[in-house]
Protein backbone atom coordinates (compact mmCIF):
# COMPACT_ATOMS: atom_id res chain seq x y z
CA UNK A 1 0.00 0.00 0.00
CA UNK A 2 1.42 3.27 -0.73
CA UNK A 3 1.29 6.12 1.39
CA UNK A 4 3.95 9.05 2.05
CA UNK A 5 7.73 8.13 1.53
CA UNK A 6 11.10 9.58 0.68
CA UNK A 7 11.53 9.33 -3.33
CA UNK A 8 14.73 11.06 -3.66
CA UNK A 9 17.51 12.95 -1.56
CA UNK A 10 20.35 15.35 -2.24
CA UNK A 11 22.84 17.20 0.09
CA UNK A 12 25.29 19.81 -0.90
CA UNK A 13 28.44 21.46 1.67
CA UNK A 14 30.64 24.08 0.41
CA UNK A 15 33.79 23.18 -0.07
CA UNK A 16 35.90 25.67 2.43
CA UNK A 17 36.93 23.83 5.37
CA UNK A 18 37.53 25.20 8.91
CA UNK A 19 39.82 23.32 10.88
CA UNK A 20 39.82 23.03 15.03
CA UNK A 21 43.63 24.23 13.70
CA UNK A 22 42.52 27.02 11.95
CA UNK A 23 40.09 28.14 15.22
CA UNK A 24 43.46 27.90 17.44
CA UNK A 25 44.29 31.19 15.34
CA UNK A 26 41.15 33.23 16.32
CA UNK A 27 40.34 32.39 19.66
CA UNK A 28 42.27 30.59 22.88
CA UNK A 29 41.17 26.42 22.26
CA UNK A 30 42.53 23.75 20.71
CA UNK A 31 42.26 21.17 18.56
CA UNK A 32 42.35 18.21 21.71
CA UNK A 33 39.55 20.65 23.52
CA UNK A 34 37.29 20.44 20.76
CA UNK A 35 37.47 17.40 19.53
CA UNK A 36 37.07 15.95 23.49
CA UNK A 37 34.11 18.45 24.68
CA UNK A 38 32.80 17.96 20.90
CA UNK A 39 33.52 15.49 18.46
CA UNK A 40 34.35 18.01 16.01
CA UNK A 41 37.33 18.38 14.06
CA UNK A 42 36.33 20.47 11.00
CA UNK A 43 33.36 22.20 9.37
CA UNK A 44 32.42 23.42 6.47
CA UNK A 45 32.13 27.43 5.73
CA UNK A 46 29.97 29.26 3.07
CA UNK A 47 31.62 32.13 0.96
CA UNK A 48 31.07 35.41 1.92
CA UNK A 49 28.59 36.15 -0.95
CA UNK A 50 26.34 32.64 -0.29
CA UNK A 51 22.94 32.95 1.15
CA UNK A 52 20.77 29.89 2.77
CA UNK A 53 19.15 30.12 -0.77
CA UNK A 54 21.88 29.37 -2.40
CA UNK A 55 22.77 26.22 -0.27
CA UNK A 56 19.05 24.95 -0.59
CA UNK A 57 19.30 25.65 -4.14
CA UNK A 58 21.93 23.06 -5.02
CA UNK A 59 20.74 20.06 -2.07
CA UNK A 60 17.46 20.80 -3.94
CA UNK A 61 18.27 19.96 -7.45
CA UNK A 62 20.24 16.43 -6.15
CA UNK A 63 17.00 15.26 -4.50
CA UNK A 64 14.89 16.04 -7.94
CA UNK A 65 17.33 14.96 -9.82
CA UNK A 66 17.59 11.57 -7.14
CA UNK A 67 13.83 10.96 -7.70
CA UNK A 68 13.55 11.39 -11.58
CA UNK A 69 11.71 14.30 -11.41
CA UNK A 70 11.95 17.91 -12.90
CA UNK A 71 11.25 21.02 -10.97
CA UNK A 72 7.95 21.82 -11.98
CA UNK A 73 6.58 18.36 -10.97
CA UNK A 74 6.88 19.81 -7.65
CA UNK A 75 3.87 21.38 -6.12
CA UNK A 76 5.24 22.42 -2.14
CA UNK A 77 8.23 23.38 -0.88
CA UNK A 78 8.89 23.73 2.89
CA UNK A 79 12.46 25.13 3.65
CA UNK A 80 13.27 24.06 7.37
CA UNK A 81 16.23 27.53 8.18
CA UNK A 82 17.04 29.89 10.66
CA UNK A 83 19.65 31.60 8.37
CA UNK A 84 16.98 32.83 5.79
CA UNK A 85 18.33 34.88 3.10
CA UNK A 86 16.53 37.91 5.02
CA UNK A 87 13.06 38.22 7.21
CA UNK A 88 10.96 37.70 4.43
CA UNK A 89 10.30 37.23 2.02
CA UNK A 90 10.69 33.37 2.62
CA UNK A 91 13.73 31.56 1.56
CA UNK A 92 11.47 29.12 0.21
CA UNK A 93 10.15 31.56 -2.43
CA UNK A 94 13.49 32.25 -3.56
CA UNK A 95 14.86 28.96 -3.80
CA UNK A 96 11.21 28.50 -5.99
CA UNK A 97 12.35 30.92 -8.26
CA UNK A 98 16.05 29.73 -8.38
CA UNK A 99 14.82 26.22 -9.67
CA UNK A 100 11.86 27.02 -11.63
CA UNK A 101 9.24 24.95 -9.76
CA UNK A 102 7.08 27.29 -10.66
CA UNK A 103 4.05 25.18 -9.84
CA UNK A 104 5.08 24.95 -6.37
CA UNK A 105 3.49 26.73 -3.48
CA UNK A 106 6.39 27.88 -0.75
CA UNK A 107 6.94 28.21 3.12
CA UNK A 108 9.55 28.35 5.39
CA UNK A 109 9.20 26.74 9.19
CA UNK A 110 11.70 27.87 11.83
CA UNK A 111 11.80 25.07 14.44
CA UNK A 112 16.02 25.50 14.50
CA UNK A 113 17.70 21.99 14.53
CA UNK A 114 14.64 20.17 14.71
CA UNK A 115 13.67 21.88 11.54
CA UNK A 116 14.04 19.17 9.10
CA UNK A 117 12.13 16.25 10.98
CA UNK A 118 9.32 18.62 11.57
CA UNK A 119 9.37 19.54 8.00
CA UNK A 120 8.99 15.37 6.89
CA UNK A 121 6.51 15.31 9.53
CA UNK A 122 4.39 18.33 7.73
CA UNK A 123 4.75 17.09 4.36
CA UNK A 124 4.21 13.39 5.34
CA UNK A 125 0.16 15.03 6.11
CA UNK A 126 -0.15 16.94 2.74
CA UNK A 127 0.81 13.72 0.91
CA UNK A 128 -1.26 11.42 3.01
CA UNK A 129 -4.14 13.69 2.48
CA UNK A 130 -3.79 13.83 -1.17
CA UNK A 131 -3.33 17.61 -0.78
CA UNK A 132 0.12 17.93 -2.55
CA UNK A 133 2.17 14.89 -4.77
CA UNK A 134 5.31 15.82 -4.88
CA UNK A 135 6.98 17.86 -1.56
CA UNK A 136 10.47 19.03 -0.97
CA UNK A 137 11.86 19.44 2.15
CA UNK A 138 14.86 21.39 2.45
CA UNK A 139 17.31 22.20 5.53
CA UNK A 140 19.13 24.88 4.50
CA UNK A 141 21.47 26.72 7.02
CA UNK A 142 24.41 29.13 6.92
CA UNK A 143 24.94 28.96 10.39
CA UNK A 144 28.62 30.96 10.40
CA UNK A 145 26.23 34.21 9.62
CA UNK A 146 25.36 34.22 13.23
CA UNK A 147 28.64 33.59 14.74
CA UNK A 148 30.84 35.57 16.83
CA UNK A 149 34.42 34.34 15.88
CA UNK A 150 35.43 35.71 19.39
CA UNK A 151 33.09 33.43 21.59
CA UNK A 152 35.05 30.46 21.77
CA UNK A 153 32.32 28.52 23.49
CA UNK A 154 30.15 28.67 20.45
CA UNK A 155 32.51 29.67 17.42
CA UNK A 156 33.62 25.82 17.11
CA UNK A 157 30.24 24.25 17.08
CA UNK A 158 28.73 25.13 14.28
CA UNK A 159 28.86 25.10 10.02
CA UNK A 160 27.16 25.29 6.87
CA UNK A 161 24.95 22.86 4.50
CA UNK A 162 22.34 22.12 3.47
CA UNK A 163 20.16 18.55 2.73
CA UNK A 164 17.07 17.91 0.60
CA UNK A 165 14.34 15.33 0.14
CA UNK A 166 11.48 14.46 -1.74
CA UNK A 167 8.05 13.42 0.11
CA UNK A 168 5.81 11.44 -2.03
CA UNK A 169 3.48 8.45 -2.46
CA UNK A 170 5.71 5.46 -1.84
CA UNK A 171 5.52 1.81 -1.84
CA UNK A 172 8.99 2.07 0.26
CA UNK A 173 10.87 4.14 2.55
CA UNK A 174 7.77 4.62 3.82
CA UNK A 175 7.35 7.50 7.07
CA UNK A 176 5.88 4.93 9.00
CA UNK A 177 5.33 7.37 12.38
CA UNK A 178 6.93 10.57 13.43
CA UNK A 179 6.50 12.58 17.12
CA UNK A 180 7.05 16.48 17.50
CA UNK A 181 6.86 18.64 21.13
CA UNK A 182 8.13 21.81 22.50
CA UNK A 183 9.00 23.02 25.92
CA UNK A 184 8.72 26.96 25.58
CA UNK A 185 10.19 27.45 28.84
CA UNK A 186 13.76 26.43 27.72
CA UNK A 187 13.03 29.26 24.72
CA UNK A 188 16.02 31.53 26.36
CA UNK A 189 18.56 28.61 25.96
CA UNK A 190 19.72 29.67 22.57
CA UNK A 191 18.71 32.41 20.86
CA UNK A 192 19.56 35.09 18.42
CA UNK A 193 18.41 38.38 20.96
CA UNK A 194 18.49 41.12 18.66
CA UNK A 195 16.72 41.54 15.17
CA UNK A 196 13.54 41.33 15.55
CA UNK A 197 10.28 42.93 16.65
CA UNK A 198 11.47 43.04 20.36
CA UNK A 199 14.89 43.67 19.61
CA UNK A 200 14.99 45.87 16.59
CA UNK A 201 18.31 46.54 15.32
CA UNK A 202 20.07 49.64 16.58
CA UNK A 203 23.52 50.69 16.95
CA UNK A 204 23.90 49.40 20.28
CA UNK A 205 22.73 45.96 19.49
CA UNK A 206 25.56 45.91 17.04
CA UNK A 207 28.13 46.84 19.44
CA UNK A 208 26.78 44.61 21.87
CA UNK A 209 26.91 41.96 19.49
CA UNK A 210 23.04 41.04 20.36
CA UNK A 211 22.99 40.00 16.21
CA UNK A 212 25.35 36.93 17.15
CA UNK A 213 23.51 33.43 18.70
CA UNK A 214 23.76 33.13 23.01
CA UNK A 215 23.67 29.25 23.95
CA UNK A 216 23.19 28.39 27.49
CA UNK A 217 25.31 25.21 26.40
CA UNK A 218 25.12 23.00 30.20
CA UNK A 219 21.57 23.39 30.26
CA UNK A 220 20.96 22.69 26.62
CA UNK A 221 22.79 19.96 27.25
CA UNK A 222 20.90 18.16 29.63
CA UNK A 223 17.39 18.71 28.41
CA UNK A 224 18.78 17.29 24.96
CA UNK A 225 19.96 14.22 25.91
CA UNK A 226 16.12 14.08 27.78
CA UNK A 227 14.05 15.27 25.04
CA UNK A 228 15.66 13.29 21.93
CA UNK A 229 15.59 9.74 24.04
CA UNK A 230 12.06 10.71 24.95
CA UNK A 231 11.15 11.96 21.65
CA UNK A 232 12.78 8.66 19.50
CA UNK A 233 10.57 6.64 21.62
CA UNK A 234 7.52 7.55 21.24
CA UNK A 235 7.93 7.69 17.51
CA UNK A 236 9.57 4.09 17.50
CA UNK A 237 6.26 3.05 19.78
CA UNK A 238 3.60 4.28 17.37
CA UNK A 239 5.27 2.84 14.70
CA UNK A 240 4.99 -0.46 16.28
CA UNK A 241 8.75 -1.36 16.71
CA UNK A 242 11.22 -1.47 19.99
CA UNK A 243 14.08 0.10 20.30
CA UNK A 244 16.21 -2.88 19.36
CA UNK A 245 14.25 -3.03 15.73
CA UNK A 246 15.76 0.16 14.65
CA UNK A 247 18.50 -0.68 12.70
CA UNK A 248 20.21 3.09 12.01
CA UNK A 249 19.41 5.93 14.21
CA UNK A 250 20.56 9.13 12.39
CA UNK A 251 20.48 12.55 15.38
CA UNK A 252 21.13 16.10 15.08
CA UNK A 253 24.83 15.92 14.44
CA UNK A 254 25.10 18.51 17.92
CA UNK A 255 27.56 17.28 20.71
CA UNK A 256 28.98 13.79 20.54
CA UNK A 257 28.71 13.22 24.00
CA UNK A 258 25.05 14.04 23.37
CA UNK A 259 24.40 11.83 20.99
CA UNK A 260 26.27 8.77 22.41
CA UNK A 261 24.34 9.70 25.57
CA UNK A 262 20.88 9.26 23.79
CA UNK A 263 22.16 5.90 22.13
CA UNK A 264 22.40 4.91 25.57
CA UNK A 265 19.54 6.03 27.10
CA UNK A 266 17.82 3.94 23.89
CA UNK A 267 19.82 0.68 24.47
CA UNK A 268 21.30 1.06 21.44
CA UNK A 269 25.54 0.10 20.44
CA UNK A 270 27.46 2.93 18.83
CA UNK A 271 27.42 1.31 15.72
CA UNK A 272 23.73 1.95 15.06
CA UNK A 273 24.47 5.56 14.97
CA UNK A 274 25.30 7.89 12.09
CA UNK A 275 27.50 10.54 12.78
CA UNK A 276 29.06 12.79 10.87
CA UNK A 277 29.58 15.43 13.62
CA UNK A 278 33.78 15.41 13.70
CA UNK A 279 33.58 16.77 9.39
CA UNK A 280 30.76 18.92 9.49
CA UNK A 281 29.82 20.17 13.19
CA UNK A 282 26.08 21.58 14.00
CA UNK A 283 24.56 22.84 10.67
CA UNK A 284 21.21 23.45 12.66
CA UNK A 285 18.05 22.29 10.57
CA UNK A 286 20.96 21.22 8.00
CA UNK A 287 22.21 18.36 9.86
CA UNK A 288 19.52 15.59 9.77
CA UNK A 289 18.78 16.48 6.30
CA UNK A 290 22.79 16.10 5.17
CA UNK A 291 22.79 12.84 7.54
CA UNK A 292 19.98 10.98 5.83
CA UNK A 293 21.46 11.65 2.49
CA UNK A 294 24.91 10.62 3.01
CA UNK A 295 23.71 7.40 5.44
CA UNK A 296 22.36 6.18 2.26
CA UNK A 297 24.64 7.12 -0.30
CA UNK A 298 27.53 5.81 1.93
CA UNK A 299 25.18 2.14 1.86
CA UNK A 300 24.47 2.54 6.09
CA UNK A 301 21.14 2.30 5.32
CA UNK A 302 19.61 -0.84 3.44
CA UNK A 303 16.10 -2.11 2.02
CA UNK A 304 13.79 -2.85 5.02
CA UNK A 305 16.10 -1.55 7.80
CA UNK A 306 14.20 0.62 10.33
CA UNK A 307 15.54 4.43 10.34
CA UNK A 308 15.07 7.13 12.76
CA UNK A 309 15.72 10.56 12.59
CA UNK A 310 15.69 12.63 15.72
CA UNK A 311 16.41 16.33 16.66
CA UNK A 312 16.39 19.19 19.49
CA UNK A 313 16.37 22.69 18.74
CA UNK A 314 15.97 26.11 20.15
CA UNK A 315 12.63 26.65 21.37
CA UNK A 316 13.03 24.02 23.02
CA UNK A 317 11.67 21.92 19.88
CA UNK A 318 12.26 18.14 19.48
CA UNK A 319 11.03 15.28 17.04
CA UNK A 320 11.63 12.03 15.61
CA UNK A 321 9.94 10.33 12.61
CA UNK A 322 10.46 6.57 12.19
CA UNK A 323 11.24 5.43 8.15
CA UNK A 324 10.86 1.77 7.07
CA UNK A 325 13.12 1.68 4.08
Amino acid sequence: MEQAGILGLGCYLPSRKMTNKDLEKLVDTSDEWIMTRTGIKERRIAPKESAASDLGVEAAKLAIKDARLKPEDIDLIIVATVTGDMAFPSTSCIIQDKIGAINAAAFDINAACSGFVFGITIAKQFVDSGLYKNILVIGAEKMTSLVDWTDRSTCVLFGDGSGACIVGKSKDRQIASYFIGCDGSGSNLLRLPAGGSRIPATEDTVKNKLHFLKMEGNEVFKLAVKVMADAANKAITKAGLLCSDINLLIPHQANIRILLAVAKKLGLPEEKIFLNIEKYGNMSSASTAVALAEANKDGRIKKGDNVCLVAFGSGLTYGAVVIKW
